[in-house]
């Protein structure tokens, strides 16, 4: 069971990092705007630690099972507000948020076969805090030696 889990979430991380890896690059290459392309790099940086984590995961390394725990902590958080937004899924995400206005209401959200990734200090007018549960799934799981 423990081999079907590390190799499920390697897997999700290849995918999720490589398709992530290419959106980022597809970004950076028309050379737009400063703000733009750090947000493109940061991300890159990201995808690319995602992937390689991944990749370690599947070959049964050590090594593997403690950067994927670190990419699975990385996917945690869910924070969008006025000020700062950050989010980064790979491979896929259940997202359980809270709405902050004046009756909050929790919500839910997935998707697989996808990524993401946003950084901004500004955000959307309605504020949203929540987790990953897949990514604390698999953080647990990572856990599980």
């Amino acid at each position: 069971m423990r081999n079907f889990l590390f190799r499920l979430i390697g897997i999700l991380e290849v995918a999720g990092g490589f398709f992530g890896m290419v959106n980022m690059l597809r970004r950076l290459i028309p050379f737009g705007s400063t703000h733009d392309s750090i947000v493109a790099v940061i991300a890159l940086v990201l995808y690319v630690f995602v992937l390689v984590a991944g990749v370690l995961l599947l070959e049964g390394s050590e090594r593997g099972v403690t950067l994927s725990g670190w990419a699975q902590l990385l996917q945690l958080p869910l924070v969008a507000t006025p000020v700062l937004s950050y989010a980064l899924h790979c491979g896929a995400f259940v997202n359980v948020f809270a709405t902050l206005q004046m009756a909050p209401r929790l919500e839910l959200d997935w998707h697989f076969g996808s990524e993401g990734f946003v950084l901004a200090v500004a955000g959307p007018g309605v504020s949203r805090l929540g987790i990953n549960l897949l990514a604390l799934l698999s953080w647990l799981a990572l856990r599980l030696r």
